[in-house]
């Protein structure tokens, strides 16, 4: 019985030296609070308590020494305010309310910049909402690892907001990174790893997403009711998973996608109902399709998308379609086929007969969803082959490239054009040196 006192009384002693050490905490709202507008707060090195409300504009730099610590309650910093730079500062423990939205930094202004900083332990990392014109750069956001993937939140979410910069982020053991309703958005040079999405519109036009760099999530980069996006220079690899995508698009017109490189996944670009708007196309150029267990997997048989000078390259499957149907009512021209059989013989780089890739209606692996983890494996690889030697029906064309090329094709050429600096883009320049 001794000893059982002896080990509740050093348990006891152990909280209440924890309590008075949080307790103990110095209280950041207090500087917040004593710098006038549009001052400059440089802490003292040290742990301090949040969350904090910042109200005027103003600059925090924390010079990488300085915690601010949630407590486990609400948002650590709301920025409710324009202008304000929040910088160089550790910011952990946020609340656990998914419906509050509890982040790292809540933002409720415009031209505010949230850079170099690491955020973690906190459920959400940057909340956008009806905010514009903000700048979030080069942080390392991670949710609460203790949560299911599922339950975590958002590196990065933005809610009817406008015109905001998301750059050079490292986000890792999040829910995903989410646009809604969302316009004019550079999302650009981000990475971002063991996560559900990488990056998801929903309901989102005009937005840039280029030079991203997403490895090991479910998704890669999903679009749903989004159009007008353009997708450019990505690298997804790894999506992996009954219901890997690296590239998926449902309902989504008017899409530019272009020298991304899409590698490893279950199904290297996944298209339903897309284009969605009545006489606009989605257009992929300049992409490497490549070690994907299904190159492009059409849900149903569409058209109104244009495949030109993409590389499709040992995918398992280079097309599937859905229902029974065929993909030959899209365009496919002068893309470049690692199985390709054909030769070149007037040395215009394109072969002297067409691609044609064929679906036999008898393929085990299309009928039963579960066989597609034999896919590549040796018996069913037989079993393919038989049915291309003596099919049980006339086979269907899914894919017919007329001008299909030799050789690996170089990236296409992007063009930009020159545009005048405004006052919010020349405010950026300065912010960002």
């Amino acid at each position: 019985m001794k000893a059982v006192r002896l080990y509740w009384l050093a348990v006891m002693t152990l909280l209440l030296q924890t309590a008075a050490v949080a307790g103990a905490l110095p209280s950041f709202q207090e500087l917040v609070d004593q710098t006038p507008e549009g001052g400059t707060l440089v802490p003292p090195p040290g742990v301090y308590a949040g969350p904090v409300v910042v109200d005027k504009p103003m600059v925090i730099d924390g010079r990488g020494r300085v915690t601010i610590d949630g407590g486990g309650k609400g948002s650590v910093v709301v920025l409710d305010t324009d202008g304000a730079t929040l910088k160089n500062l550790h910011l952990t423990h946020s609340g656990e309310s998914a419906n509050d939205i509890d982040a790292g930094v809540q933002v409720r202004g415009n031209y505010n910049v949230i850079k170099d900083n690491v955020i973690d332990d906190c459920l959400f990392g940057v909340d956008l909402q009806q905010s514009n014109n903000n700048i979030v750069r080069r942080n390392r956001i991670s949710s609460k690892t203790e949560f299911s993937l599922g339950q975590r939140g958002d590196s990065v979410r933005l809610w009817y907001s406008f015109n905001n910069k998301i750059t050079d982020n490292i986000t890792d053991n999040v829910r995903d990174m989410v646009v809604w309703y969302s316009a004019n958005n550079v999302i650009a040079r981000n990475r971002g790893s063991n996560s559900r999405y990488s990056l998801h519109f929903m309901y989102s036009r005009y937005n840039l997403v280029e030079d991203n760099h997403y490895v090991n999530n479910a998704v890669g980069i999903f679009l749903m009711y989004s159009d007008s996006v353009v997708l450019r220079n990505n690298h997804i690899a790894h999506a992996i998973g009954p219901t890997g995508v690296g590239i998926g698009f449902k309902e989504t017109s008017d899409l530019t996608i272009e020298n991304n490189e899409v590698l490893y996944c279950a199904s290297g670009l996944y298209i339903d109902v897309s284009p969605f708007q009545p006489d606009t196309t989605n257009r992929f150029s300049g992409n490497l399709i490549a070690y994907n267990g299904i190159g492009v997997r059409f849900l149903n048989d569409w058209k109104g998308n244009i495949f030109r000078g993409n590389q499709f390259v040992d995918n398992l499957t280079q097309v599937a379609v859905g229902g029974g149907g065929s993909a030959k009512r899209n365009r496919w021209e002068g893309n470049y086929w690692s199985d390709y059989v054909g030769f070149d013989r007037d040395q215009d780089g394109a072969g002297d007969t067409p691609y044609e890739l064929y679906a036999y209606a008898d393929r085990l692996w299309q009928d039963r969803p579960y066989a597609q983890f034999f896919k590549g494996s040796p018996l069913l690889e037989v079993l393919d082959f038989l049915e291309r030697l003596a099919p049980f029906s006339e086979p269907k064309l899914l894919v017919r490239d007329e001008h299909p090329y030799l050789h690996t094709l170089a990236k296409v050429e992007v063009k930009h054009e020159p545009k005048t600096l405004d006052a919010f883009e020349l405010l950026k320049r300065s912010l960002e040196e």
